[in-house]
């Protein structure tokens, strides 16, 4: 056993140490997600590229190719396929996101028509519909918007709506030029002219989300998801975000992004070309 001034003298080096490396004993940090759902298909979807969590009917997911047909597909949390709608009125130039948000109907859907691979679009399209049930064939034809950067043409796959209706986008670039932008309210069939906010570290974003409570936003990448504080984000502060590696889950192509219930993340991605991909991650934000 070693006397007393010993361990004494432990205690009080081991003081000194943590002092040295910042000044106190930090307790070890929770995990932030936890993986619940591994990689699954999601049939009929083969390029599946945005997500949304429905506010109308209960357990289920939709989703949409970003081209081909105008439809949305409905999926069970499993990712079984429960319908799939045509959306009137909309063409596919390259549709990338998909978010739910309020609107005069009650609960919408927006799908961001905004994909722009050769930097060559003038204009970008959103459309907004009342979300349809799984079970309808067609909705009433879709609102739609035109939207121009300031700044000359940039691609972008992400797109979140917040629970007061505000539409917020974010391109697609290295993490030295990628931006987030404020989607302007529709004016009379004019073309809107986003509003930037602030550049983000981040690498080629492809999805995009807003909590539903309005206090978080998620942007993804192939390889992270990181959570923003939505205030500071949409502020311009750039705060710190809460990552999470995605890369263990092994998504061939992953793209979109959205909050489910219960601190439920829901993932899909383009798959392998015969179908999408839908995963799941469950995680504490505080």
């Amino acid at each position: 056993m070693l006397p007393m001034i010993a361990w004494s003298e432990r205690i009080l080096a081991g003081f000194l140490v943590a002092a040295a490396l910042g000044g106190a004993v930090v307790a070890a940090q929770p995990t932030l997600c936890t993986v619940t759902s591994g990689v699954s298909p999601l049939t009929g979807a083969r390029e599946a590229s945005g997500i949304a969590v429905s506010r109308r009917t209960s357990g289920i997911i939709w989703s949409h190719n970003d081209s081909g047909a105008a439809n949305l597909f409905a999926f069970d949390e499993s990712g079984n396929m429960k319908g799939r709608v045509e959306v009137t009125g909309a063409a596919v130039g390259d549709w990338e996101d998909l978010a739910v948000g309020p609107c005069r109907d009650g609960s919408c859907l927006y799908v961001a028509d905004i994909g722009d691979n050769n930097r060559s679009r003038r204009q970008l399209t959103i459309y907004r519909i009342p979300e349809p049930r799984p079970d309808d064939k067609t909705v009433q034809p879709a609102e739609a918007w035109t939207v121009a950067y300031p700044d000359g043409a940039h691609d972008a796959e992400a797109l979140f709506v917040m629970p007061n209706g505000q539409m917020f986008l974010v391109s697609k670039e290295n993490a030295r030029s990628t931006a987030l932008y404020r989607v302007p309210e529709p004016a009379g069939g004019s073309t809107g002219r986003l509003q930037p906010i602030s550049q983000l570290p981040l690498d080629r974003v492809t999805g995009a989300s807003a909590s539903s409570d309005g206090n978080w936003v998620a942007l993804r990448t192939n390889i992270e998801v990181v959570f923003y504080p939505a205030a500071e984000l949409l502020a311009g502060k750039n705060p710190q975000p809460r990552r999470f590696d995605l890369r263990p889950l092994k998504e061939p192509q992953g793209e979109g992004v959205a909050f489910g219930s219960d601190g439920l993340i829901y993932l899909v991605g383009e798959g392998t070309g015969q179908s999408g991909t839908l995963a799941a991650i469950k995680c504490t934000l505080r």
